[in-house]
């Protein structure tokens, strides 16, 4: 197992001692969330989560998924956000490229399938047409069990479960991860008798893919989540140390800002891997929800190289100067395919005979920094030995934390949301949920009477009347 996640500052444009002008200011970060890593009303339980997790409810888990693995074909995870998104990371980066499309013999585990993570109905009847007949489980993650879309798709899919099952045995079949003691959800899951696991409350979604929320789906997909546990608790030990010249994890959060400073606004993140495209995904919420905020923050986006060099590659090379990439680079592929000889050598590859395709993709990475660089695109390159379950885990809590310190640095919270609401807002009111039509009846009344006071007349001491109807007599 590798221990570190090495950090190169070689084709960043940034020096060393750039980095630790920020060394006081880091070190008042890491003192200020240690010291209210216990505090029940901050959202720092994901801190010390890898080495304090409970380790009963993680037994249970590995329980429930041992059970949907010898009664299901699929399970069916219900949620959006960070609900899933850290789930399906994981599950993806760790497993077959084509895992949901092997056969079942083949899989030896259930297919995975999401739902709940948009509104469209053309999804969810292909979604009910791919399941069939075949052995369903359900597991729905929403801390309170109203957010829309998974709400939804939850109603959908438990009467799909219970006219297949029955009642009795559909509650057998439906998991539900969900707040320890309030919300609809769990006030469902009590009534129904459903197997229940918990979201802590000092956790928010984006930092939750080490708790029930993503260890359920993880463990269903056959992936040791004691490894990956493992490696977000050697991560949490290595980046205890506040001193930022041996802090890579510190260091990465430093980088993105001194970037932003100057002008560089818009961070890829870049893989060469596609078993990590929704780790990109997971991250570009992680870092979007947490530091979008105030007008302020960096704009996470994601690459998939070499794929995306033949459409946004172009772009990058000599587009506006105002990005930045940080590439992940896997050291070790878990395979390889080595290039043969070609008699006829058509393609003109032959003076590649002999060299493994790992080989070729390294250096394409190679000479895309490269290039990248000398179209003033700052590269930072973050690596790790291979994709496995304790290098990822440990690649989860790096970015975590720096998430956390690099909002800090920002100046604005990390660990709230509050600009996700709106859209909510705006859409219960136009379907017509009865308490949002009100308010926003209210906001129109109010706005009617501002609008009519100013178009009241004075009295003779100037002020204005009371807002009457006017009388004619």
């Amino acid at each position: 197992m590798v221990q570190n996640i090495k950090l190169s500052l070689k084709y960043s444009t940034i020096e060393e001692k750039d980095i630790m002008k920020y060394a006081d200011e880091v070190a008042e970060i890491h003192e200020e969330l240690h010291k209210k890593s216990d505090d029940p009303n901050e959202f720092l339980g994901w801190l010390n989560l890898p080495k304090d997790y409970d380790k009963k409810e993680v037994e249970k888990i590995k329980k429930a998924a041992k059970k949907i693995q010898s009664d299901s074909e699929i399970l069916l995870v219900i949620g959006i956000g960070g609900s899933y998104l850290g789930a399906r990371a994981v599950i993806e980066a760790l497993t077959n490229n084509f895992y949901n499309y092997l056969p079942k013999e083949q899989r030896k585990t259930p297919q995975i399938l999401y739902v709940g993570n948009n509104l469209n109905p053309e999804y969810v009847n292909d979604l009910i047409n791919l399941i069939g007949n075949r052995d369903l489980s359900i597991n729905v993650i929403s801390k309170s069990g109203t957010t829309t879309e998974p709400a939804i798709a939850f109603r959908i899919f438990r009467e799909l479960l219970e006219n297949k099952y029955g009642l009795k045995e559909a509650q057998k079949r439906i998991y539900v991860t969900t707040d320890s003691k309030k919300g609809a959800l769990k006030q469902i899951a009590e009534t129904e008798n459903y197997t229940t696991f918990v979201i802590p409350d000092n956790i928010g979604g984006r930092y939750s893919v080490l708790t029930a929320v993503g260890l359920l789906p993880i463990a269903t997909a056959g992936i040791n989540i004691d490894e990956l546990l493992e490696g977000a608790k050697f991560a949490q030990g290595k980046y205890l140390d506040r001193n930022l010249k041996y802090n890579d994890c510190y260091k990465y959060a430093v980088m993105r800002n001194i970037l932003y400073k100057q002008y560089k606004n818009i961070e890829i993140l870049v893989s060469y891997e596609p078993k990590l495209h929704y780790f990109i995904e997971w991250w570009k919420q992680l870092f979007a929800e947490s530091e979008g905020k105030e007008e302020k923050g960096i704009y996470p986006t994601g690459a998939e190289f070499t794929t995306d060099l033949h459409s946004l590659g172009q772009y990058i090379q000599e587009g506006r100067r105002n990005l930045f990439e940080t590439v992940l680079y896997v050291q070790e592929a878990m395979s390889d395919i080595t290039i043969r000889q070609d008699e006829d050598n058509l393609d003109e590859l032959n003076y590649l005979v002999g060299k493994g395709l790992s080989y070729v993709n390294k250096k394409a990475m190679q000479g895309t920094i490269e290039a990248h660089l000398e179209g003033e695109v700052p590269n930072i390159v973050l690596s790790i030995e291979k994709l496995d379950a304790y290098n990822l885990g440990h690649l989860i809590y790096f970015f975590e934390l720096a998430c956390a310190v690099s909002g800090k640095i920002l100046g604005v919270n990390p660990f709230n949301q509050p600009g996700v609401e709106k859209y909510k807002t705006n859409m219960f009111r136009l379907l017509g949920k009865p308490e949002y039509v009100e308010a926003n009846n209210k906001k129109e009344d109010k706005k009617q009477e501002k609008k009519v006071s100013k178009r009241q007349p004075k009295n003779k001491e100037g002020t204005k009347t009371k807002n009457k109807k006017y009388i004619i007599k």
